[in-house]
């Protein structure tokens, strides 16, 4: 049996478009083991939507690496328990093709090591922020090259900020949300969020709170997609308020990430950003959460000490 546990993710962090991710204590847990058909038992969050056999993101990356490497793929039985919001812009495809790709890897004996699964998930996904995180855990800046080679770098912040994330009842595909960006930009808006990504991994590395309204400032995606996700100029204008220290959509949206005083009230917070989101004719679950330091890489690996053990 394959044991793994892969947090939520919230990438480009404003100004860090497609090049920077925070892993989020949102979890999905995925047991996998042989069986004699395709299975899946799903329980927590989008239940349903998780608990089918087709169009199942996990068996589907299973299915399609085991073929590209040659091999027949073994049917596997999926213990599912989600909580990871689907189409919310937390990386949950991130999380399911990385499942996928590392059930393959242990029940197909491919020898990935980890950096395999996450390039390999990095091109599935067409690029390395969510994936990166998820795998790595912190903060993860990452780059993939042409040749789908993946550099990424973790970083874990000092100051592990509580986190709320604002969730609208409707989904938002990222094909929609990557629909909504201009073919090109102005040099000034491509040198402003040059200095405001460094200055938000300055402010992340270093744990200063009180640079992130600026730092998590962003021109090439979010006021494009605004009119999509109205959550966010709603939250943005709270910034200040409530214990909050900067937002930004969370990946391409809608839901929204807001980055928290480091001893905010996170219940009285949620509930008086609620009431605010209402009055203004908005509707949202805020759920509280905060940093992951230790990615899905980490349970990974500890399937491999334990297969090394056992034939031991």
């Amino acid at each position: 049996m394959v044991r793994l546990k892969l947090p939520a993710s919230s990438a480009n962090l404003g100004a860090a478009f497609d090049a920077a991710a925070l892993a989020v204590s949102i979890y999905l847990e995925v047991e996998a083991a042989p069986a004699a058909e395709f299975q899946v038992f799903a329980t927590g969050r989008d239940a349903d939507a998780c608990a089918h056999v087709e169009r199942n993101l996990i068996l589907d990356t299973y299915v399609e690496a085991l073929r590209a490497n040659g091999q027949k793929p073994e049917p596997i039985s999926l213990r599912v328990h989600n909580q990871i919001p689907l189409g919310m812009g937390l990386g949950s495809s991130a999380a399911a093709r990385l499942a996928g790709l590392a059930i393959a890897a242990k029940i197909g004996r491919l020898g990935w090591s980890g950096d395999r699964v996450l390039a390999e998930s990095a091109r599935l996904e067409g690029h390395p922020d969510n994936v990166g995180a998820c795998w790595l855990g912190g903060l993860v800046t990452a780059r993939m090259g042409h040749d789908c080679q993946v550099q990424a770098i973790k970083i874990e912040p000092p100051v592990l900020w509580p986190l709320l994330v604002a969730i609208p009842p409707k989904a938002l595909s990222t094909e929609e949300a990557r629909g909504l960006l201009p073919a090109t930009y102005t040099r000034a808006d491509a040198v402003t969020n040059l200095q405001n990504s460094l200055l938000m991994l300055g402010a992340f590395s270093q744990g200063r709170g009180e640079l992130l309204q600026f730092a998590l400032g962003d021109r090439i995606h979010e006021p494009f997609r605004e009119k999509a996700c109205p959550l966010l100029p709603a939250l943005r204008a709270q910034v200040g308020r409530h214990g909050i220290l900067g937002c930004s959509l969370s990946g391409a949206g809608p839901g929204v990430l807001m980055v928290m005083e480091e001893h905010a009230n996170l219940t009285r917070a949620a509930v008086e950003i609620s009431d605010y989101l209402a009055q203004h004719g908005l509707e949202a679950q805020i759920l509280p959460t905060r940093i992951e330091n230790v990615g899905g890489v980490e349970s990974y690996q500890e399937e491999a000490e334990l297969a090394k053990d056992a034939r031991l």
